[in-house]
């Protein structure tokens, strides 16, 4: 069984800043980071570890100093959480911030401001919420419940697909042809060399397997890419939940991760990988001459 590792994976700069700024900063006094850092329990566990709490609200917030996930967040929930004597540090990822700098451009401008992403997804919620007035689709059913408009203005959250992001964009464009549609592309540059990347990995290979966070979209969107272009395609988030049967028959496996996955996770479930390979080489030699001694 041979291997193979994806083009690119795993943590990208925005997750990997945050991570030092949360452990820099927890040195020097008490921290509390508002929501997940990341979508990954390993690294959350490695954070927990080195004294730092997380709270979901404002009001769960135990230390003078709050950090502000790399997913970004609305000014109201910075506003609110200055305003209780909290000293507020972003580890906001500099390309969520493009998408909150893009998104006020269009409404500035007078646009209707449609994001494309998950609803209830803490980086959605991030962009709408200084918003009176939004409307947010994943899908092609979502765009037939809009209302005509005459500008649309439409941004994307960081993680989707880009080519579902465009094809959104097109749809909403035929359904409203006297409508103005501004399109920012606001997928961020690492999703797209990942997913890419995860594209080719895919068609190589007869398992794949994704390693990330449970609740991290990035990840599952690779799951997804992956599973266009291979029928075996598993989701794990460590080594241990690797199962040999995946692999009884596969000649090459590849290896892709989401943006919050750490190296040191990767390595794992490569090495655990190596591990299974004689295994199932030996279950299967083992098969042969059982039944060559049936047919003898």
């Amino acid at each position: 069984m041979k291997i193979i590792r994806a083009e690119h994976l795993g943590m990208c700069f925005g997750v990997k800043d945050a991570i030092a700024l949360a452990l820099g900063a927890a040195k020097q006094e008490p921290l509390t980071i508002l929501g997940d850092l990341v979508h990954n329990e390993t690294v959350l566990a490695e954070l927990r570890a080195q004294g730092i709490r997380l709270a979901q609200h404002p009001a769960g917030v135990g230390t003078r100093t709050v950090m502000v996930t790399a997913h970004g967040t609305s000014e109201r929930v910075i506003n609110e959480t200055r305003g209780r004597g909290l000293n507020v540090l972003e580890a906001t990822c500099p390309l969520v911030h493009v998408a909150h700098r893009s998104l006020a451009k269009l409404v500035r401008k007078g646009f209707h401001p449609v994001i494309i992403g998950k609803r209830d997804h803490v980086e959605v919620r991030g962009l709408t919420g200084d918003l009176d007035e939004f409307d947010v689709v994943l899908g092609e059913e979502d765009v037939a419940k809009l209302c005509e408009r005459p500008r649309f203005g439409v941004v994307s959250q960081t993680t989707q697909p880009i080519d579902k992001v465009r094809h959104l964009v097109q749809l909403i464009r035929k359904r409203f042809p006297q409508s103005e549609v501004c399109f920012i592309d606001t997928v961020c540059q690492p999703t797209k060399q990942r997913q890419n990347a995860a594209i080719e990995l895919a068609q190589k290979c007869d398992v794949v397997v994704v390693i990330g966070g449970e609740h991290s979209n990035n990840t599952q969107e690779l799951v997804k890419i992956c599973s266009r272009f291979c029928s075996c395609v598993h989701h794990v988030q460590a080594a241990e939940d690797l199962q040999i049967n995946w692999f009884a028959d596969a000649q090459i496996v590849g290896i892709t991760a989401g943006t919050s996955t750490p190296d040191s996770v990767i390595n794992a479930v490569e090495q655990r990988l190596m591990q299974i390979t004689p295994v199932s080489t030996g279950a299967k030699m083992a098969e042969k001459l059982l039944c060559m001694r049936l047919t003898n």
